[in-house]
């Protein structure tokens, strides 16, 4: 309860000496308007501190969801297991500056019931200042605010063909008048994917190899609801809520076989066929108070909210072995469910210092977490000896509670007209407690951490620009990575997480030069003594995965080249990076016993094209492309994939209708292989992914489709040399 109320102490205080001032001080500042029409922006904006991707008005969000806008953006990647990176790391994705507390295949579902046709711009943060949660690199998705008096709106229906049909249908409802705005936005999705996987488990030990291939066809129905109401109350105070609601049921079926190898020579063999059904929902809710003094440029945002997600699911492996001729089979079934409740309360104070230029930044937040997830398996071959599953944990109930509260300082001042600063500092304190009702483990920790960062631009002329960032950063272990449950895989292998898992600490240094405004040269360090992967151990004579714990120094090194363009009177731009990676794995490795590569380059690259008007025929074209590699610690690819995508767009003015088709990488269809290092052996993957294919898209819309943009995030990011 300390933790709790210490930092809600501190900020009452700081909040009270804040709004006292707001009395006192009577120097006017530079107006600054609370929203701004949103003028033709360059599709891509290199700042500082962030990359800004401005889709607002691009082709690109025909026919798409958030989740594959976010597949396109510059400097992002996600790799099979639906994990989002930027420039590599590991990423905090923020929604209109809140931070979803989604992540991997959770995330990926709900971005998935954000229709595209609704987002301004997608920022990718890669130098976040001391406000922003993270243990790396922000992504903050900002959707677009229509508050035109009267009702607008829009609704698509979307038809994607890959290797089977899916459908999608949203809509878009937004009603202002006067100082009441209400938003609506739902969607209904019904996919159905294919994914073809094949593995290569190598035990040291026992010199055995498993080789295993599988299909597996799954299908989902995703519905989903948010609604956003504000009311201003006068021009400097403005209240509201927002609500979002999602839901998926899903069912798959796989079926797969493998050939076990025992000194190279072939042993048993085995057939399995899994049917999994399962249902997940995800609820949020935020009720905001926001305080905006244009004339004296002070901000005050305090928002309460509450997050809930559940996941069931119900996984039946039928497994037939042959063993010399001798056919027996097994069965397990495995009921899971997970149960998150989150509950926060955050305050964010930002004004002017006195008369010196600076502006000073203070908040915090405390959020409590309570989570929940009950494991059990069935099935007959839990009753027979003979049986690989017979002395398997029949059932356990793992919990996870934290309490995490943090506070935060920035200042920014620009010196000489031409040099901008930043320095900033944020403390977390985090007391947790993981256990088991059953096995009885139990783990208790508390910890303080300081992060501090700095960012330096100074602007030789108009056309020149040399920018230096520091971060420190800590990642710890998300809430299921630590659950000790041995589950059983459709590929013959077992997962569980880990009971003693430790955060990572890192460190990074980046540099960026700009050249008439047009050209960008960064380059990047980072460096790290510890860090947690997933790795595959040999527990009675099954193959485990599981995430661990790794000592050792990584660093790595990162180079980029960025140009954004336009030509034939803005219609066409182009923008295109080039990036070379270096990753320096010898003390891991060595510390780690993992017979991994040391030393690691490899190239990436991509490229946005848009058209605008062809013809002169309201017509739009855009295409994109990727270069990607993914290496991630103990983890090494054993490919470059190329994603691609061209999308052309009809747009028809007079009755707001648009007609879109999209070509999603018909040239070469991406897939995902990568090899797993342990002091156990090694774990090669190899999946092709679904994406691929056409789509269509109709989208009408009525009413006035002009959009203000909410201006609170551009004075944040402004003061303190983030333009």
């Amino acid at each position: 309860m300390k933790t709790i109320l210490f930092p809600i102490a501190l900020l009452a205080g700081s909040l009270t000496l804040a709004q006292t001032q707001v009395a006192k001080d009577t120097v006017k500042q530079k107006e600054i308007e609370a929203v701004t029409l949103v003028a033709r922006k360059p599709t891509v904006e290199s700042k500082v501190d962030r990359t800004v991707f401005n889709v607002a008005n691009s082709a690109i969000l025909a026919g798409n969801t958030t989740w594959d806008v976010l597949r396109m953006t510059p400097l992002v990647s996600i790799d099979n297991n639906d994990a989002v990176k930027a420039e590599g790391q590991t990423v905090t994705v923020y929604i209109n500056d809140r931070k979803s507390v989604f992540t991997g295949k959770e995330l990926k579902e709900y971005l998935k019931t954000i229709p595209a046709d609704n987002l301004m711009k997608i920022e990718v943060i890669t130098s976040p200042s001391s406000r922003y949660e993270t243990s790396g690199s922000v992504i903050n998705i900002v959707l677009k605010k229509r508050d035109d008096e009267g009702l607008k709106g829009s609704i698509s229906l979307n038809n994607r063909q890959s290797t089977k049909n899916s459908q999608y249908t949203n809509f878009n409802l937004n009603y202002h008048k006067k100082k009441f705005t209400q938003t609506l936005i739902g969607g209904y999705n019904s996919g159905n994917y294919v994914q073809k996987t094949e593995t290569w488990d190598n035990r040291y030990a026992s010199n055995k190899t498993t080789q295993f291939n599988m299909e597996n066809e799954t299908r989902n129905e995703s519905p989903s609801l948010s609604s956003t109401s504000e009311f201003e109350l006068n021009d400097k105070n403005n209240i509201g809520f927002v609500f979002e609601y999602s839901q998926n049921r899903n069912l798959s079926l796989a079926e797969s076989d493998g050939m076990i190898f025992t000194n190279g020579n072939p042993d048993d063999s085995f057939h399995q066929t899994q049917n999994m059904w399962g249902f997940s929902r995800n609820l949020g809710t935020n009720a905001f108070y926001k305080y905006y003094d244009k004339e004296k440029n002070r901000i005050l945002d305090i928002n309460l909210g509450t997050n809930y997600s559940s996941n069931d699911n119900d996984n039946l492996i039928d497994k037939e072995i042959d063993k010399q001729g001798v056919k027996t089979a097994q069965q397990l079934g495995i009921i899971s469910s997970n149960q998150m409740r989150n509950y926060f309360l955050k305050i964010d104070y930002t004004q002017p210092l006195g008369k010196s230029g600076g502006t000073i930044e203070v908040g915090g937040k405390t959020e409590i977490n309570n989570h929940v997830i009950p494991n059990s398996l069935y099935g007959f071959s839990m009753n027979d000896p003979k049986s690989e599953y017979y002395n398997l944990s029949r059932n356990d109930t793992f919990h996870y509670e934290d309490n995490l509260s943090s506070l935060y300082a920035n200042y920014s001042k620009t010196f000489f007209g031409k040099l901008e600063t930043r320095i900033g500092l944020r403390y977390e304190y985090i007391d947790y407690k993981v256990r088991q009702d059953v096995a009885g483990t139990e783990r208790k920790d508390a910890y303080g951490t300081f992060l501090p960062n700095l960012l330096l631009k100074y602007n030789f002329s108009e056309k020149f620009d040399l920018s230096l960032t520091y971060n420190r950063s800590i990642w710890r272990p998300w809430y299921s990575e630590f659950n000790p449950f041995l589950a059983p895989e459709i590929n013959g292998t077992y997962s569980r997480g880990n009971l003693y898992l430790n955060p990572n600490p890192n460190d990074r240094l980046y540099l960026k030069f700009g050249l008439l405004k047009k050209y960008f040269i960064s380059a990047r360090y980072m460096h790290t003594n510890q860090d947690y992967w997933t790795t595959y151990v040999t527990e009675n004579g099954r193959t485990v995965s599981l995430p661990g714990n790794f000592d050792g120094k990584v660093e790595k090194y990162y180079l980029f080249a960025n140009t954004n363009q336009n030509f034939l009177k803005n219609k066409l731009n182009v923008n295109a990076g080039f990036g070379w990676y270096y990753i320096n794995n010898k003390d891991f490795n060595e510390k780690n016993r993992l017979g991994g590569k040391d030393y690691i380059s490899y190239w990436g690259a991509s490229a946005n094209i848009s058209y605008t008007n062809l013809f002169s025929k309201n017509i739009n074209v855009s295409a994109w492309v990727e270069l990607a590699n993914q290496n991630n610690g103990n983890s090494y690819a054993n490919n470059t994939n190329v994603f691609h995508n061209i999308s052309v767009t009809k747009i028809f003015p007079k009755t707001q209708m648009e007609l879109s088709m999209q070509l999603m990488n018909i040239f070469k269809r991406p897939y995902a292989d990568n090899t797993t290092y342990s002091q156990d052996g090694t774990f090669r993957e190899y999946s092709k992914w679904d994406w691929y294919g056409v789509s269509l898209t109709f989208v009408k819309r009525f009413g006035n489709q002009k959009v203000k943009e909410n201006t609170k995030t551009d004075l944040e990011k402004n003061s303190g040399g983030a333009k």
